[in-house]
């Protein structure tokens, strides 16, 4: 199934994602029961306190309802970096441009705050090979492995974007949204 694009984004969260997010996560497959929850409680702690909860969102709504979302903030104590919290897309959608869609507009969204790095954390498990490859092909890199991270032989990847050189917009290869199969 192609998403076409049909997709409509939106950063504004509503109550119902809280489910519809924790739902969205379960489908992949991907994740503990644990990681699940804690995706939901993420959407809760934006709805009731806001931009300052540090999370921000991008949601992807398809005929079917919630097809992906990412999650991301500014990274405490840092001046303009930011972490890529999460980035889910319906395993049905998944490989036709959605994801690089939800990323894009996630990196739109940090450069207009002044960010000026994103890092995407992943596991190094085999199961996540597809997401490190997806990182790689969206002009990410590699810049650490902490081995044994998560648990024995499940390290952590991290992966990051310079976005912004000494405050200014970097020109990117493509315009923000189009995607590439």
């Amino acid at each position: 199934m192609n998403s076409g694009g049909a997709e409509h984004l939106r950063a504004e969260v509503r109550p119902a994602d809280v489910a519809a997010v924790a739902a969205l996560v379960a489908a992949t497959g991907f994740f503990s029961a644990e990681e699940i929850a804690v995706a939901g409680e993420l959407v809760a702690e934006r709805i009731a306190r806001g931009a300052v909860s540090g999370y921000e969102f991008r949601f992807a709504d398809g005929a079917a309802g919630l097809a992906g979302y990412s999650c991301f903030g500014r990274i405490p104590l840092t001046q303009a970096s930011y972490d890529l919290y999460w980035i889910v897309v319906a395993p049905q959608l998944q490989g036709h441009g959605l994801g690089r869609r939800l990323l894009a507009a996630s990196e739109a969204a940090v450069m207009a705050a002044g960010g000026r790095r994103l890092y995407a954390e992943t596991s190094s498990r085999p199961l996540y090979a597809p997401t490190r490859a997806f990182y790689r092909r969206c002009g990410y890199r590699e810049a650490a492995t902490l081995p044994d991270f998560y648990a024995p032989g499940d390290g952590k990847v991290v992966f990051e974007r310079r976005l912004a050189d000494d405050g200014r917009r970097m020109k990117r290869t493509r315009p923000f949204g189009q995607s590439v199969v």
